[in-house]
């Protein structure tokens, strides 16, 4: 948490100001019990209204100049805790950026989402709460002690015994209290990653009619999490009644020896009233440092927890070759594996595709055919073994120049709230309309953005106003905008009819640039014509050659060939 501190920099005079206009407001709180104290005595005393009238409008003026300070306080705060929190966000944003897939792999999406939001929320309130209250309760608590002192010795002795007591009571359930609440922070996190789960998969679940059974899964983690909230509710419960009790007892001993010390003639009523008020004002300011010091335990564990992710060191580093790949994809003797997975995801993986060649990657489900061409822009890296591009070690170059000249489909269409211009600039942001409708046509999506109303038509977030395909296609043309050397299309047309897909790798054969195409797919008809065609099968390479050669030599490429084309129709081709 500590090391968080450095995102502050540049708030020194509001961390100042801050506290310093809090303190001037607990001068002014501390002045009010004498003004009340000179009423008693002189105004009520002598029935002097004229003398009432001055000090209530003094006590008046004290409260006005007292909120302006807590206003201006408050000010100064909150600037500081939202500008440090803002900072600690972008911070931790960029960081998420610049971890790899492995790493993001093992930290989880629900953390992240939790470490962005709720932790670092906590956190800034945790700031806001220490600028305002870490000076002004101690100094209102002992204030209203000194002047107790200043008024008369022995009454103020009842203070001693009542501030001993209410720390015992405050702080005693304050340290029961914290492992609960950070059992219920735990709860949270559970929740929350529940309900991103369900969410994202909100139509897996309708398509399996499992809507009553996550409902019943959520309803006990919220029920779970209810009681952990409702037994430190419980505990926290009992710091009002039993405050006030000692409260009550010290104001009859107060009471009682004030009454014994007027009758003496040492003290006047007015003091003794005083004396009450000051009392009032160390319990409500004791309470307020409770409740500081269980938000400060709050934000300093949620602190704790963005920094542990903020030194979270990405394992793959930068190379010094900033020149973008001409094409040219070798692999040799490559073993690849995920971090915690018992065998490796791809093993011994040897091949070499020439610049402008087709490359067709197929297989059954999880035989490494995506974690094979993620190893091409390095978003992950091998175990063993090598990757070249153009003869290069890809460790050896730049990551962000090595992707530039990388045009990535993913398996999942992913398009983000804005215009279909938006989403497509990123893949060239200085690319002109007709490059972005020449990649649409390519794509097979021109169609689709004239009827939506051309490049200006919005896109909802995720793309969810457009139809499975559509996204495809518009996926496909963001990464044709880049004109890149190497094109993957990894899944990408599995929701494309067979026309619409056999147009689209025709566009594809004609592109002026010739990238280095790899289509992935569990598809024959969208492979059988690659230049070289890959078959995977539980991570090892059991296949290379033409669509004939395999046929004729790979029985796991007939399996997948003949399961899909009849043997008849298959012979007439």
């Amino acid at each position: 948490m500590i090391k968080l501190l450095k995102y502050m920099k540049g708030y020194g005079r509001d961390c100042a100001l801050g506290p310093l206009f809090k303190l001037l407001e607990a001068v002014f709180e501390l002045l009010i019990p004498l003004v009340v104290a000179r009423i008693v005595d002189v105004g009520v005393a002598t029935g002097d209204r004229g003398f009432i009238v001055r000090m209530c409008l003094l006590m008046v003026l004290l409260g006005l100049v007292g909120l302006v300070c807590a206003i201006t306080a408050q000010y100064f705060a909150a600037r500081t805790a939202v500008g440090f929190a803002a900072r600690v966000r972008h911070a931790v944003m960029a960081h998420i950026l610049s971890l790899g897939y492995t790493e993001q792999d093992a930290l989880g999406g629900a953390t992240l989402v939790t470490r962005m939001t709720s932790d670092i929320n906590q956190v800034q309130n945790g700031v806001n709460l220490t600028l305002r209250l870490l000076l002004r309760s101690p100094f209102v608590v002992f204030g209203a002690m000194i002047m107790a002192f200043t008024i008369d010795f022995q009454a103020a002795l009842v203070f001693v015994v009542l501030i001993g007591a209410l720390c015992l009571v405050v702080f005693g359930i304050m340290l029961i209290t914290m492992p609960m609440y950070r059992r219920v922070q735990a709860g949270l996190d559970g929740i929350t990653a529940a309900t991103r789960e369900n969410l994202a998969g909100v139509r897996v679940l309708r398509a399996f009619c499992k809507e009553d059974d996550q409902i019943r899964t959520f309803a006990q983690r919220t029920e779970v999490l209810k009681e952990r909230q409702l037994l430190a509710g419980r505990v926290s419960g009992l710091m009002n009644p039993l405050t006030f009790a000692i409260l009550n007892l010290a104001v009859a001993a107060l009471i009682q020896v004030g009454a014994l010390r007027v009758e003496a003639g040492v003290l006047t009523q007015g003091l003794v009233v005083a004396l009450y008020n000051y009392m009032s004002q160390i319990l409500v300011e004791l309470v307020k440092m409770a409740n500081l010091i269980i938000n400060m335990t709050k934000a300093a564990a949620c602190g704790n927890r963005v920094q542990a992710l903020l030194e979270v060191q990405a394992l793959q580093t930068d190379g010094p070759d900033t020149q973008r790949p001409l094409g040219g994809v070798e692999f040799r003797n490559v073993t690849a594996s995920y971090a915690g997975a018992a065998a490796p995801a791809l093993e011994g993986i040897s091949f070499l595709a020439q610049p402008g060649q087709t490359i067709g990657v197929i297989g059954g489900t999880g035989s490494g055919k995506t974690t094979l061409v993620n190893l091409i822009p390095r978003f992950y890296d091998a175990s063993s073994g090598q990757v070249l591009l153009d003869g290069r070690p890809v460790d050896s170059l730049n990551r962000q120049a090595l992707r530039q000249g990388i045009g990535m489909v993913p398996q999942r269409s992913e398009l983000f709230q804005g215009t279909i211009r938006e989403n497509l600039l990123w893949g060239d942001g200085s690319a002109t309309d007709e490059e972005l409708w020449q990649a649409l046509e390519t794509a097979q999506a021109g169609e689709v953005v004239r009827d939506k109303g051309g490049l200006d038509s919005p896109v909802s977030q995720g793309g969810a106003n457009f139809s499975g395909g559509q996204r495809q296609r518009l996926t496909i043309a963001r990464a044709l905008v880049r004109k890149p050397r190497i094109l993957i299309l990894d899944d990408s047309a599995s929701a494309l009819d067979y026309a619409t897909d056999a147009g689209l790798r025709g566009a594809i054969q004609n592109l002026p640039e010739k990238p280095t195409v790899f289509v992935v797919s569990q598809r024959a008809a969208s492979v059988r014509y690659a230049d070289q065609i890959l078959v995977l099968d539980e991570g090892k390479l059991v296949g290379q050659g033409s669509h004939g050669q395999l046929l004729a030599s790979c029985p796991v490429y007939r399996e997948i060939y003949y399961s899909q084309f009849p043997r008849e129709e298959a012979a007439h081709e």
